[in-house]
């Protein structure tokens, strides 16, 4: 059938379609709670005042919903004085509409349907909304043209009426939750006694904090030569390795202790982080790679090495400069298509914030950002890695072991993480202060040196889960891998 025509300056124009509503269903769903309010406990929980196309109707839910949230009547009695002065409520005949709207009492039966199909048609209109939007930003080359950001901005407000369309929130009976919490031990109970999250690679660490655990934020911070990254890419390789090793033993993807992994790089390129993680696995000198110093038969391992991780389900974005808001919508994208059960980034200090007020500071910055991130974990339900820097205040001090206080530029990155990491290395400072040879005291260094060579400290300072303390590990420089010592791992916090 075709379309009807307006005429407008002459012109033989299509009229534009209108947008879905059923402005009927709400004026039934309105007069429904009016005539029983406590079908706001059944619609209130979803439904909210710009769902409605008629906003004067909208403008009529929330009068109802601010008098039942008083305890008190919501009926066209008590929203009249409410209204008197409405000029959209005049121009329909003024309160009397109220009563009018409670005319049939039929519209009980169908109250639920009613609100139902008001948020389905508000779902729609914002999805034509974002359409519309998208349409006209590309045709708009009056303004400085960026593509990919255009994209990113399409797909976080796209992941937004997603979100909203989602599961409808609501309180989960003791029994759901009982059963998610027995899930949770039999994880650990299968996977030896001590791992009820992903793995993070290394035995000792596991059976202190129980694995990453999904919804945390977990900041890992060092002053720099600290291994941070190291680190971060360690856990997202290990997660990543395990996740196929459990597929392939026949592990239903849920009750496995790892997870596909994303590593969010803003500091270095995805093959320089290649290069990590394949001399982590040949066990040849990320270095002598990088300098091409190998023989055939390290290059023969080298092919092995990266033959055998061509179906690892590790995810590497190296782009530069990111905002908090587009590593979002990155993350989001890489959850709905390669089911990613694991974010790393790297590091928080080099994201970016939304730069909505230009007077803000970077205090204020870097707390948008660690909500950001952990608002992130949240939404996708998967743990959150992020890396950090450590203020100069740990150089200034005789035990350079670093404490809550010197995260960096905020205290919400404190307030918002569900666990703290350090990373201490003695033999980083020692090796600074290395005497002359033939000096008196290079014995003495010697000796202090062999006891800390490859040793490192992994402080758990703040932990939602568990206790805190510190878990020894080694780190071989070479290869950038932290590995568990064999003569040791978990101690106890000092008590001073």
């Amino acid at each position: 059938m075709a379309e009807p025509l307006r005429i407008i300056d002459g012109a033989d124009t299509p009229a534009p379609p209108s947008l879905p509503s059923n402005v009927e269903a709400e004026a039934g769903l309105l007069g429904a709670l009016m005539l029983d309010n406590r079908l706001v406990e059944d619609v209130g929980m979803r439904l909210r005042p710009h769902h409605f196309h008629e906003e004067l109707h909208g403008r009529i839910y929330e009068a109802i919903l601010r008098l039942t949230d008083k305890n008190m009547v919501a009926n066209p009695v008590t929203l009249r004085p409410m209204f008197e002065a409405d000029e959209a409520m005049k121009q329909v005949g003024g309160a009397g509409y109220l009563a009018s709207l409670t005319g049939s009492g039929a519209t009980l039966i169908a109250a639920k349907d009613f609100a139902q199909q008001i948020y389905d048609l508000a779902l729609l209109r914002a999805l034509i909304g974002v359409g519309r939007d998208l349409v006209e930003n590309a045709l708009d080359t009056s303004e400085e043209v960026a593509p990919l950001q255009q994209i990113e901005q399409a797909e976080s407000e796209l992941y937004k009426v997603a979100e909203e369309g989602g599961a409808e929130g609501k309180a989960r009976s003791f029994a759901e939750a009982a059963r998610d919490a027995v899930a949770t031990a039999e994880k650990a109970l299968n996977s030896g006694g001590h791992l009820s999250g992903i793995t993070t690679g290394l035995e000792s660490l596991n059976a202190k904090i129980g694995g990453l655990h999904n919804s945390d934020l977990v900041i890992v911070a060092g002053r720099p030569g600290m291994g941070k990254s190291a680190l971060g890419t360690n856990m997202a390789f290990a997660a990543a390795r395990r996740w196929l090793r459990d597929v392939e033993d026949g592990i239903e993807p849920d009750k496995s202790a790892g997870a596909a992994a994303a590593l969010f790089s803003l500091e270095m390129s995805a093959d320089q982080l290649a290069t990590r993680i394949l001399a982590e696995t040949s066990g040849i000198s990320s270095e002598n790679l990088r300098m091409g110093k190998i023989s055939k038969q390290e290059f023969k391992s080298l092919a092995r090495a990266a033959a055998e991780l061509e179906s690892l389900p590790l995810y590497i974005d190296d782009t530069p400069g990111l905002t908090i808001a587009a590593l979002r919508a990155r993350a989001r994208r890489l959850k709905r298509q390669k089911g990613i059960g694991l974010i790393v980034v790297d590091y928080l200090q080099l994201l970016q914030g939304t730069g909505r007020n230009g007077n803000d500071n970077r205090v204020n910055e870097i707390s948008e950002i660690s909500r950001g991130l952990k608002t992130l974990a949240k939404e996708l339900q998967v743990p959150v890695i992020a890396l950090s820097q450590l203020s100069r205040a740990v150089e200034q001090r005789e035990d350079k072991r670093p404490q809550l206080s010197d995260l960096r530029e905020s205290g919400s990155i404190e307030q918002d993480a569900d666990m703290v990491l350090f990373i201490y290395r003695e033999e980083y400072y020692l090796a600074a202060s290395k005497p002359e040879d033939g000096h008196p005291d290079l014995p003495e260094w010697q000796e202090k040196m062999a006891r800390v060579y490859e040793l490192a400290e992994i402080i758990v300072a703040k932990q939602r889960h568990g206790a805190t303390g510190k878990v020894r590990a080694r780190f071989e420089s070479r290869i950038t891998k932290f590995t568990d010592r064999a003569d040791d791992g978990y101690l106890p916090e000092e008590r001073g």
